[in-house]
């Protein structure tokens, strides 16, 4: 298992310790919830620090990995924000209601009023656990279509560097026939270069025997009939 795999697996167990938490908020007692705002607070701030560490570790993958896992991130960072809002508001809201208690415990003084009161704080629990419920399974599900999305970038990413891979070999292929046909047109030019400078030396040589030939004609010609000329003279 990779460093940033680890990573992943503690931020998804902080984020669900974290909706947990939240999640039990506003049943404490003002102690308590002091307590665990100390927790949450203590495990949003690790949750940071481990996307710092995954964002540092993400710009060390190659760039196909490095687009699936940006896509990971993104979603991460968007569920912790998420998280950040949600506790201070339910927070906020734990602390009002809270004080809302103590005013209402000030006015009544009969057991019929704690009754009624107990009876409506567990509908209040009741209520909120099934909000929290809900909450945990929309996070699930936001991370399980961030999962896919991701999946599917990496795909996505390794089929396009596949077909780079196959355009490249192609690439390199066209480019070996070229030179091939480079040097065979080289090869050509030369023999061409030779055949032409021998038929000229033919054609030269040629022209040289006609000349000779010419020339030879002409002196048995004279000294043919030179010396008849000569003595018919005389």
């Amino acid at each position: 298992m990779s460093l940033l795999e680890q990573y992943e697996q503690q931020y998804a167990a902080l984020i669900a310790e974290i909706t947990a938490h939240i999640g039990r908020l506003q049943q404490q007692s003002t102690s308590e919830r002091n307590e665990l705002c100390n927790k949450i607070d203590a495990s949003l701030s690790e949750a940071q620090e481990l996307l710092e560490q995954m964002g540092l570790e993400v710009r060390e993958l190659n760039p196909a990995q490095r687009s699936s896992f940006n896509g990971k991130l993104q979603v991460a960072q968007a569920e912790l924000k998420r998280l950040q809002t949600e506790y201070k508001q339910t927070k906020d809201k734990a602390r009002s209601q809270s004080s809302a208690a103590y005013t209402t415990l000030d006015l009544s003084g009969s057991g019929s009023g704690d009754y009624y009161e107990d009876v409506s704080i567990s509908n209040d629990q009741r209520q909120r656990l099934l909000d929290n419920s809900e909450r945990i399974e929309r996070t699930g599900n936001r991370l399980t279509e961030g999962y896919r999305v991701a999946i599917e970038t990496e795909a996505l990413g390794a089929q396009v560097l596949n077909d780079l891979h196959h355009q490249r070999e192609t690439l390199q292929g066209a480019r070996a026939r070229l030179r091939e046909t480079n040097a065979e047109l080289g090869r050509a030019s030369r023999t061409l270069n030779t055949m032409m400078l021998r038929a000229l030396r033919e054609k030269v040589v040629l022209y040289g025997v006609g000349v000779c030939f010419v020339v030879a004609v002409g002196v048995s010609l004279y000294l043919t009939f030179a010396p008849s000329t000569s003595a018919a003279t005389s």
